[in-house]
């Protein structure tokens, strides 16, 4: 029987999440506490890609994370972001969250709806003669890349962030208690390997989200209880509502 379940991501900031509304309705104890942790890279270890931030007139961004470490590794390498510099965002939320460091201008801030880059490269075409720069983890493939070349457009990628694993403390390590764990991407499967190293799965429930992290669930020799997205269930909580619902009958 599902009782306790552990969610990889942080607590939801809104109080009218589905995760509550599953907690009450099955009554399980939801817990949030993510497996991993964005580190940005210091100023010294982004010199060695041998970039200058102010050879671009445009910047894309994917993520908070991309905006915290661009104007992050900015003042810490004491660079001036020129009041004209542009900035494509893959939604309005993203594109919200750059008032926290510059003054919000709608006419130098672009976004797309999907949060998939391929609905903001109609409007970065627009503005074809931008030098884009393009933030990203360490852990990225070249899609984005790929994209915006075959739209011949100026861009260049670079890392300012790492994913690392949030280690656990020992008082957590002995009260690992859960009947079911949640994961969203390889590198949350690859900090419960590298955390719990003698992890037997039992009876544990594991659901993933995603594709790639499906995978390395399998290859770290885990059962999967629960794959998300499907055609039915878009979301991690229309899967995990389903399951709750088959398995308490």
């Amino acid at each position: 029987m599902i009782k306790k379940i552990l969610v990889s991501q942080p607590k939801p900031s809104s109080e009218k999440s589905p995760y509550y509304d599953i907690a009450t309705r099955f009554g399980v104890e939801l817990v949030f506490r993510p497996f991993i942790k964005v580190e940005g890279l210091t100023a010294k270890e982004f010199r060695t890609q041998k970039i200058n931030i102010l050879d671009y007139t445009a910047v894309v961004f994917t993520s908070r994370h991309a905006i915290d470490n661009y104007f992050t590794l900015a003042k810490e390498m004491r660079v001036t972001i020129p009041e004209d510099m542009k900035y494509f965002c893959v939604t309005e939320t993203i594109s919200l969250y750059i008032q926290k460091y510059v003054q919000y201008r709608k006419r130098k801030v672009f976004f797309g709806t999907t949060g998939k880059i391929d609905d903001l490269i109609p409007t970065m075409s627009k503005h074809k003669t931008e030098k884009y720069l393009v933030p990203m983890s360490d852990v990225h493939n070249d899609s984005v890349a790929n994209m915006l070349d075959a739209k011949k457009l100026n861009h260049t990628e670079c890392v300012m962030y790492r994913t690392v694993s949030n280690d656990f403390t020992e008082e957590e390590v002995k009260t690992f208690d859960y009947d079911m764990l949640i994961f969203f991407s390889p590198a949350g499967i690859e900090s419960l390997t590298k955390n719990f190293p003698d992890f037997k799965q039992g009876d544990i429930a594991i659901a993933t989200f995603g594709p790639a992290t499906a995978q390395a669930a399998r290859d770290a020799g885990l059962r999967l209880d629960i794959e998300a997205p499907t055609e039915k269930y878009p979301s991690m909580t229309g899967a995990l509502q389903h399951y709750l619902i088959v398995e308490q009958g």
